[in-house]
């Protein structure tokens, strides 16, 4: 048996070249060739350049000129290396493409001349005429028209593997394309007209969002227009207004609340201007989408996990990649997979949201490789904040990772939580609420407390017209203000009681002269914990259960979310909850009484929870610079100094100097006072456990009741160990107590004491 003969390769097993190189060549080809049609249509392709335009005019007519930008466009796409799966169905959508459009546009021609036409390279040519002549002959131009018209959808849904639905979507978001570009084109030269100053941005400013004003031009110019009617709007309703504004009132404190509200100079009426904020166009960059959907459904699929991968929500801080687990998974085998798929797409932290509220599916977010700001100008020209009657207390939050803007209603939370740690946008949060709130009120319609005990946060919104009294950084001022709108409450409780009305929103409607509303903010809350925890607590826990419908709301904040700070009580009485990055599973629970926040990014990133929701919603939240905040309060400020009323403050004002949390107002001392000093009297020692044995009370009552005992210097403070100490002026029996006036008086220590002089000759004998 012979060696059996080796074959010789081929050619193309010879000429071997590498996939890139050979798409680079076809690419040239086809640049070449689509450059050569090109110019043959100029007559600048010499001898080949006529036989290429003669037989292109021959075959397409006139359609031939649009022939050089398909190949050149072709060749783009082989260039890029897109992939795409090349079927039968494409070459026959190709087909009956190019024979539905030819024959449209030849079907256009007379048909007793449609041949000569086509011979001499008008209309669409001889691809063109045979159905054209063919269709028009047997359907007329009608049918003929109908039929080819189904012929370009058909080429169009085989081409693109699209649907008809798309392809109706595609068309009316191309004809918005073309009116969008046409109305640019008028901004253009209009912007050349002396009369378009007047929209133009002026201020420090301008120079650096140029670009992005004259994009918005038509929308910033109608926002304005919101604006002013508005404010114009508010002060006309303000002008027809009563001179007299005070209302007789029973208590002295009432008097001076009044007094605020009408200050002797005019206050500052108008809201500020949309164009004291900055905007950005700033988009995010999550990297490779659909190689990180490869990736989870692997690493899910190595735990034997089937999953199916859903659609992918780029947001501005995070990505989130949906996925419907299969029959008989247990979700919280996905759940503990955290740290498997951070390792797998290395990035950290992962979130799992399991399942995604309102949907039978789970939400792995994962942070984007470039974060997208979400300015507040982004936010109060969202259609959801553009009507001025339909919100007065909505709080501009931020985006979710849909790209959906977020807003809140202070009227229905009736309270808001914001806890953090440093750095994690905490400050910026409290700043986008207020500065949304001053955006639609006037200090007519809102007033405010802010309290910083660390003088550097708030302390920039001195001088606005919505404040009470000056920034707060006191602890003991602190307390005087809780007292002080303690008092305020009781008061419109009382009013509203009066009109026969239930709550703030009713009586203003049908007032003369409508309550403001109040917003107490506290921006540290540790800080006052620490100074006076019992007075704080006690007075944010009363206000937040009873002050909602006098229309005095909280906003706390603290960035050291412990259980000594954020008591029970509290998150009892604050639905309304916004936490942002700390760093224990342990902080986020006591925020938000979930899991979550301990996973965030920080800088903005924050998990809101309301009454109304489940579960907590991933916000990025709405950046507001410091430059921008000047902005608006030195627009607020005006020329005018603000009106302060220092009794807020001051200790010695009229509605008391305790905080009880056993009902009624601030200078209610509790009902068992006297009983609890005739018991300390009679028993000459003063302790809790000797006042629970014998009024049959609480620890916490007979532990206050001591503490009012002090406060009238009837008992000394304790010390440690030792007992209280019981000081003499007190010791001797009143008129009320039912001892006789020569009895002695009981004394906690030395010579019992006669109202009686010894006679001289007793005194020989003692």
């Amino acid at each position: 048996m012979g060696r059996p003969r080796l074959r010789k390769p081929t050619i193309s097993e010879r000429v071997n070249l590498n996939p890139d190189i050979s798409r680079g060549l076809v690419a040239i080809l086809l640049f070449i060739i689509g450059g050569l049609s090109a110019l043959s249509f100029f007559s600048l392709a010499g001898v080949a350049g006529q036989f290429i335009d003669s037989l292109l005019a021959i075959t397409f007519g006139q359609v031939r000129y649009i022939f050089p930008i398909i190949l050149i466009l072709v060749g783009i796409l082989i260039v890029k290396d897109l992939e795409y799966e090349y079927r039968a169905t494409h070459w026959l959508g190709s087909i009956l493409f190019i024979l539905g459009f030819n024959a449209i546009v030849h079907l256009q021609k007379p048909p007793d001349e449609m041949f000569d036409l086509a011979t001499q390279g008008y209309g669409g040519g001889l691809i063109g005429y045979l159905p054209a002549w063919f269709l028009n002959q047997y359907l007329g131009y009608w049918g003929a028209t109908m039929l080819l018209v189904a012929f370009l959808l058909i080429g169009i849904i085989f081409l693109f593997n699209t649907s008809l639905a798309q392809i109706v979507d595609l068309h009316k978001k191309f004809f918005l394309l073309l009116g969008w570009f046409g109305q640019k084109i008028i901004a253009f030269f209009a912007s050349f007209k002396k009369e378009s100053v007047a929209f133009q941005i002026k201020g420090d400013y301008q120079e650096d969002s140029e670009t992005e004003m004259s994009e918005q031009e038509a929308v910033e110019a109608e926002e304005k227009r919101i604006f002013q009617q508005r404010s114009l709007a508010k002060s006309a309703a303000e002008e027809n207004e009563p001179e007299e504004d005070t209302v007789e009132p029973e208590e002295d404190f009432v008097e001076e609340k009044m007094e605020i509200q009408k200050p002797p100079k005019p206050i500052i009426r108008d809201l500020p201007p949309i164009d004291l904020l900055y905007t950005s166009k700033t988009k995010p960059t999550s990297g490779d989408i659909k190689g990180n959907a490869t990736l989870i459904h692997d690493t899910l699929l190595n735990f034997g996990i089937e999953v199916d991968m859903g659609e992918v929500r780029v947001g501005p801080t995070v990505t989130q990649y949906s996925l419907k687990p299969a029959k008989g998974i247990k979700l919280t085998r996905i759940t503990t997979l955290g740290n498997d798929l951070s390792l797998a797409l290395a990035a950290h932290p992962i979130r799992i949201e399991a399942p995604i509220p309102g949907q039978s599916l789970v939400g792995i977010e994962v942070p984007n490789q470039k974060v997208a700001m979400v300015t507040l100008r982004e936010l109060l020209e969202s259609p959801e904040f553009k009507n001025p009657d339909s919100h007065q207390m909505m709080i501009a939050l931020g985006k979710d990772v849909a790209g959906k803007v977020w807003f809140a209603d202070l009227l229905k939370m009736p309270h808001l939580l914001i806890a953090g740690s440093t750095n994690s946008g905490k400050t910026v949060c409290i700043n986008t609420v207020l500065l949304s709130l001053l955006y639609q009120n006037t200090a007519a319609t809102l007033r405010m407390i802010m309290v910083d005990p660390k003088r550097v946060e708030l302390t920039m919104y001195n001088g606005i017209p919505h404040l009470l009294t000056p920034v707060i950084t006191d602890a003991a001022k602190t307390v005087n203000a809780l007292k002080w709108c303690i008092g305020e409450m009781d008061r419109r409780f009382t009013v509203l009681a009066d009109a026969g009305k239930r709550d703030i929103g009713s009586y203003n409607k049908s007032a003369a002269e409508p309550m403001p509303f109040i917003v107490f903010v506290i921006d540290e809350l540790a800080d006052l914990m620490a100074m006076a925890a019992s007075e704080v607590e006690a007075g944010i826990i009363r206000l937040a259960q009873m002050a909602r419908a006098v229309g005095i709301h909280l906003i706390v904040a603290t960035q050291r979310p412990s259980m000594e700070v954020i008591t029970g009580l509290m998150k009892a009485n604050i639905p309304g909850r916004i936490a942002f990055s700390v760093p224990s599973l342990v902080d986020s629970r006591t925020i938000l009484d979930s899991s979550g926040a301990e996973k965030l990014l920080g800088r903005g990133d924050m998990l809101f929870l309301s009454a109304e929701m489940s579960q907590p919603k991933r916000i990025q939240g709405a950046f507001v610079s410091e430059e921008e905040m000047k902005r608006v309060i030195d627009h607020l400020k005006g020329d005018e100094p603000p009106v302060y009323d220092d009794s807020i403050t001051s200790k010695n004002n009229k509605v008391g100097e305790t905080i009880n949390m056993f009902g009624g107002s601030n200078d209610d001392v509790d009902p068992l006072f006297d009983e609890a000093k005739k018991i300390i009297i009679e028993s000459g020692k003063a302790s809790a456990s000797l006042l629970q044995r014998r009024m049959r009370v609480g620890y916490a009552r007979a532990a206050r009741l001591l503490d009012e005992l002090e406060e009238a210097g009837i008992v000394g403070p304790a010390d440690g160990a030792k007992p209280r100490e019981l000081f003499t002026e007190h010791m001797r029996p009143t008129e009320s107590d039912d001892i006789p006036e020569n009895e002695q008086s009981l004394n906690s220590g030395g010579a019992p004491v006669f109202d009686d002089p010894i006679p001289e000759e007793e005194k020989d004998i003692l």
